[in-house]
Order: C-alpha cells, then structure tokens, then sequence
C-alpha cells in the first residue's frame, strides 16, 4: 500500500506522525446538522468533510465517501450528525468500509443527536474487519421526545478466505432522556465469538433499531438466522447472523420486515415520514 493521501479536509484531517516509525494515523472530525426550513423541507445547514470522511449532499441523501483508505490501525475518526425538530436526514456510504491493521487500535465514533420530532435514518454499507486489525465502533445516540430513528449496521468477519481481525461495537441510545438501548458485541476472541453461544461460525453479523413512538408492545419473533428484541422503551431491535453479506442482507430484510405494523411502516420510516 502506498502512502496515504490527505482527504479533501485538506490540513483538517490531521496527519499525526511519529520520528520513530514510518506509520500515519489520522485524527479526524466531520459533521452534518440537518434543520427544518421555513417552507417545512429540510435543508442542510452544515457539511463538513475532515481527513478520510468525507461527507456529499444528494438528492435525499448526504453519502459517506471515504477520502484514505482505512480505517487503520492508530485512526480516529469522528463523525457528528445532528437532526433539528421536524427535520429528517438520511445517510449512506457509497462502498464498504475497510478496517486494516496498523499502529495499535482504529477507532470510529459516531454521535448523533436527533430532535423532536426529527428522523434520522441511517444505514451505510457494511464493515470488514481484515486479518490483524484492531478497530472500534462507537455509536452515542440521543433521541428527543417523539423523534424516530433507524440505525443499520452490518459487520463482515474479514475478505474472502481470511481470518477476521478484532472488532468491538458498542451502541448506546438515550430517547427522551431515558437509555433505550446499551448493546455492545465484542469480536476479539475467536474462541468466545465462534461458539455456538455467539456467532456459532458465522461469517456476517447485523442489526437494524427502529426506534418511535410507534415501536411500543412489538411482540417478540424469530426466524432463520434472525429475531426481534422488543426493547423496554419505544424501540425494537432486529439482530441477524448469516454465512456472508447476501445472506445477511436478506436475514436482516426479514426481520426488519417482521418488526413493523400498521403504526410505523418500513417505509415510512425509510423515507422520513409517518
């Protein structure tokens, strides 16, 4: 692998570097707040790209664009998302993320704040831990009074034939300030996460929150390779395993499927609206 290139954050996207070794880590910090606008649309009010995060507004959309690969090892990296009242944001990546061995632990941290009101859907491709990487997923989710959420996540146990790296994921939602959810998955022992009790061989893992005022009393359901975990606050929470990243996709579709009523559809919550 070459060296790596600045991202178009340009001297923001913070090169740190060391006389003792060759290796390069960023320390980056990109964000995006979404308001809600006179007429009732929704308008971005802030965009900013930082380093190797580098954020584009698209019709319905702002798409993550990874500026350097990575993230690798030593890299922290920061993304902040706020959605004002009544405003709605969706946000994708335009290709999987690529987490690579390095110097020491990568770390990916994602902070979102969502007002009343306000949706915030997102769901960006899926994660790879490569063979020897260290890396950390983060995500701190604030949910004011009668917003929505959607937060999709997948997570591959490395590239093709090869053992996965270490991979830690910790997820902590607030809604009205009440906790909703506190889940992590810790990935850094494959005799502990190969059991039967965790991932049992699976080569792909994922969840899909769905989180509102419509997701209260959600029975309990299962199917192959998945299943619903009504939450105790307005929230549901679909997890899936799978042999790889179709099968994964497919498990999770199902249960998110299964996890709606006529409150708040898929839909509605995929486009914004209820």
């Amino acid at each position: 692998m070459g060296p790596r290139r600045p991202g178009p954050g340009g001297a923001a996207g913070r090169r740190v570097m060391t006389r003792a070794r060759p290796a390069r880590s960023y320390t980056a910090c990109a964000a995006v707040t979404a308001e809600r606008g006179p007429s009732g649309a929704t308008r971005l009010t802030r965009l900013r790209s930082d380093g190797p995060l580098a954020l584009r507004e698209t019709p319905g959309a702002v798409h993550m664009v990874g500026a350097a690969a990575g993230p690798l090892g030593g890299d922290e990296l920061e993304l902040e998302v706020r959605v004002g009242p009544g405003a709605r944001l969706v946000v994708r990546s335009v290709a999987t993320t690529l987490a690579l061995p390095g110097d020491g632990e990568s770390r990916m941290t994602v902070r979102a704040e969502v007002g009343e009101g306000g949706h915030l859907d997102y769901a960006p491709e899926p994660t790879v831990a490569a063979a020897g990487c260290r890396h950390r997923a983060l995500a701190r989710i604030d949910l004011a009074e009668g917003a929505t959420l959607r937060w999709y996540e997948e997570l591959i146990l490395g590239r093709h034939r090869e053992p996965p790296g270490r991979h830690i994921s910790r997820f902590d939602v607030t809604a009205a300030g009440v906790p909703l959810l506190r889940h992590e998955l810790r990935l850094d022992d494959p005799a502990v996460h190969g059991s039967r009790a965790v991932l049992a061989g699976a080569r792909a893992v994922g969840s899909v929150l769905l989180a509102g005022p419509g997701f209260t009393g959600t029975p309990p359901r299962t199917g192959e390779g998945w299943a619903v975990l009504p939450l105790a606050g307005p929230g549901v929470l679909v997890t899936a395993v799978a042999p790889d990243s179709a099968a994964l996709r497919r498990r999770l579709r199902a249960g998110e499927n299964a996890a709606t009523d006529a409150d708040m559809s898929v839909s509605a919550l995929r486009s914004g609206t209820s």
